[in-house]
C-alpha cells in the first residue's frame, strides 16, 4: 500500500476532497440511523434516548393516522407509471429523432423537448394551474365553450394521480431521450445497411436491431429507477398540489408524509420511515439486478 500511494500520490491527492466529503456527509451520519430505534429527545441525545426497537416502523403501518399503507401505495403507483411511460416515450422519441435528416428542424425539436427539464416544479405547478383553474383555467373555458359542465379540478382528488404522472413524464421525457439518442449514435450503421439489403423495412429494423441494442441501456436506467421507487418526489407534489387538504390523501407520497409527520411525531418516527425506504430500495434493486443479469447476458449494475 505504501508503495502504491508513493507511486500515485498525485491521484490520491485529487481524490482526497471527495473522500473527506463522503466520510463527513455519507458515512458519519450513519450513526443517526440509531434514532429510528429510539424515542428520541434532545436532552438525552441519539444514543441516550430510550430504545423502542421497531415500534416506530410498526406505528407507520398500524398507527392511528392510517396513512402508512396509503402513502406507500401512492408512491408506488406514481413511480411505477412514471417508470413505464418514462421509458417507452423517450425511446420512441429517440428513435424518431434518429431518422430525421433535416438538421435545423432536429435541433429545434430537441431543444423544445429538452426545455421542460430546466423548469422547476413551481413553474410546472403554475402551468398546470393555468390549465385546471376552476374559474380561469383553459380546460374549463373550453368545456364551457362547448356547452359541457365545468369541473372543480382542485376539489376532485380522483383526477390528480394521472395529472401528476403526466407532468412527471413530460418534465423528464426530453432529458431521458437524450440518453437514448446518445446510445443510438454509437450503433454500427452497417447493421442497418445489411438489414436494408435483406429487405427489412423500418419497423423490422427497429424491432430486430434498435431495440435489442438499446436493451443494456434500458436495463441500467430501469435498475437505477427501481432503486428509487419507494422515494416520492417531494418538490413535484408540493409544486403542483401544495397544501391542498382536499387532494392530500390522493397524492401524498412517503416524502410529503414524512415532512408533515416530522412536526407532530418527531425525528425518531420520520427517521424510521427513511430507513424503511432505503432498505426496500436496496432489496428491490438487488432482486432486479439478479434478474437483469439473466436477460442481459450477465451484465447489471453490480
Amino acid at each position: 500500500m505504501k508503495r502504491e500511494i508513493k507511486r500515485h500520490w498525485q491521484l490520491y491527492l485529487m481524490c482526497l476532497p471527495t473522500i473527506i466529503y463522503l466520510i463527513m456527509f455519507c458515512y458519519i451520519p450513519y450513526g443517526g440511523l440509531w434514532m429510528a430505534f429510539t424515542d428520541y429527545n434532545v436532552v438525552d441525545g441519539i444514543f441516550g434516548s430510550k430504545f423502542v426497537g421497531l415500534q416506530n416502523i410498526r406505528y407507520f403501518f398500524t398507527g392511528s393516522t392510517g396513512m402508512g399503507l396509503k402513502v406507500i401505495a401512492n408512491t408506488l403507483i406514481i413511480n411505477f407509471w412514471g417508470l413505464i411511460l418514462g421509458t417507452i416515450l423517450p425511446i420512441t422519441i429517440a428513435i424518431c429523432f434518429k431518422d430525421i435528416n433535416n438538421r435545423f428542424f432536429k435541433k429545434i425539436a430537441q431543444s423544445v423537448m429538452f426545455f421542460p427539464y430546466f423548469l422547476s416544479w413551481v413553474v410546472v405547478g403554475a402551468i398546470i394551474y393555468a390549465f385546471f383553474s376552476t374559474s380561469t383555467g383553459i380546460i374549463n373555458q373550453w368545456l364551457a365553450g362547448v356547452g359541457a359542465e365545468t369541473v372543480r379540478w382542485y376539489a376532485e382528488p380522483k383526477y390528480w394521480k394521472p395529472i401528476i404522472i403526466i407532468a412527471d413524464v413530460w418534465k423528464w421525457c426530453g432529458y431521458n431521450s437524450i440518453i437514448y439518442m446518445a446510445a443510438l449514435a454509437n450503433f454500427d450503421s452497417s447493421l442497418y445497411e445489411a438489414a436494408q439489403v435483406d429487405g427489412a423495412n423500418r419497423f423490422e429494423q427497429i424491432f430486430y436491431i434498435t431495440l435489442p441494442l438499446l436493451k443494456p441501456t434500458v436495463i441500467i436506467l430501469t435498475l437505477m429507477s427501481i432503486g428509487r421507487i419507494f422515494f416520492g418526489d417531494f418538490g413535484m407534489i408540493y409544486g403542483i398540489v401544495g397544501n391542498n387538504a382536499l387532494l392530500y390523501d390522493e397524492v401524498a407520497v412517503i416524502d410529503t408524509y414524512v415532512y408533515s409527520a416530522m412536526r407532530t411525531l418527531g425525528f425518531s418516527y420520520t427517521t424510521a420511515i427513511g430507513l424503511f425506504q432505503s432498505i426496500m430500495g436496496l432489496i428491490l434493486i438487488t432482486i432486479s439486478n439478479h434478474f437483469a443479469k439473466k436477460i442481459n447476458e450477465g451484465e447489471g449494475l453490480f
